[in-house]
């Protein structure tokens, strides 16, 4: 069975099982609410203010920096929960109820059927992010007049570049444990680790987390760069790739 014919199959298998509209429209959801949230907010917290007496709250108008900011943090921390979700049981569902069996008594090779199932959430990953940010783009333009596509554009292939260490971690806990909920908690844990070691002095440099911190950098217009972690989340990338196939190569079903 060729990797094109089972790419075909995940991809279904995420239609059909609601997977990539649940995902497609979380991912919409924020995209709109990130501008809107950093439009209503400062109102909200003013009106706040007036309900108290002697309290004066001074906040600046929001600006488009302020809706990218809140599009990063979203994405970052409720979306990337989401993308665990869906993509924790990927491997360790077919273990559990024994379909991956199935599958390879076929002529299937233990790579490529690994190798549909990552590219398959990919590609979700990405079809997501790019509604997503579309929605944002236009949103903030139409409350905010105005976004620099380029400087929008480069943000958010940062904030891919993060997600999809995220969904490679996610996938190596799919792949090592035949619990979907232990596989999930496993992903959790590592994506928290990869927060602790971004806040040590050397090995921060190369963690996911200076990705997105770059991507604030550029709505601020800011001079900063964190190639560093670019070449560390891909190595991360293929390092979690490469454990995946290794472990499940040698794994009995």
């Amino acid at each position: 069975m060729r990797f094109g014919v089972l790419l075909r199959k995940e991809l279904l298998e995420l239609w059909r099982t609601y997977k990539m509209l649940a995902m497609g429209l979380v991912f919409l959801l924020f995209g709109l609410l990130s501008p809107a949230m950093a439009k209503l907010t400062p109102e909200l917290l003013k009106m706040v203010g007036t309900s108290q007496p002697g309290v004066v709250i001074q906040i600046p108008p929001p600006t488009t920096v302020d809706a990218l900011d809140q599009y990063l943090k979203n994405l970052t921390q409720l979306c990337t929960l989401v993308l665990i979700l869906v993509a924790m049981g990927v491997v360790a569902r077919e273990r559990e109820r024994g379909t991956a069996v199935l599958t390879l008594s076929k002529p299937v090779g233990r790579g490529a059927f690994l190798a549909a199932k990552f590219a398959s959430l990919a590609a979700l990953l990405a079809g997501s992010l790019v509604v997503s940010a579309a929605f944002c783009y236009l949103y903030t333009v139409l409350l905010f007049g105005s976004l620099d596509a380029w400087l929008f554009l480069q943000a958010n292939l940062l904030l891919a570049e993060y997600l999809l260490v995220i969904l490679a971690l996610t996938f190596l806990g799919s792949t090592l444990l035949r619990s979907q909920l232990a596989a999930g908690g496993l992903a959790f844990g590592l994506w928290m680790a990869t927060g602790i070691l971004g806040a040590l002095p050397r090995i921060g440099k190369v963690m996911p987390g200076e990705l997105v911190g770059w991507a604030a950098a550029l709505s601020r217009g800011l001079v900063q760069t964190a190639w560093p972690a670019v070449w560390g989340g891909l190595a991360l990338i293929v390092l979690c790739l490469a454990v995946s196939w290794l472990s499940f190569r040698g794994q009995e079903l």
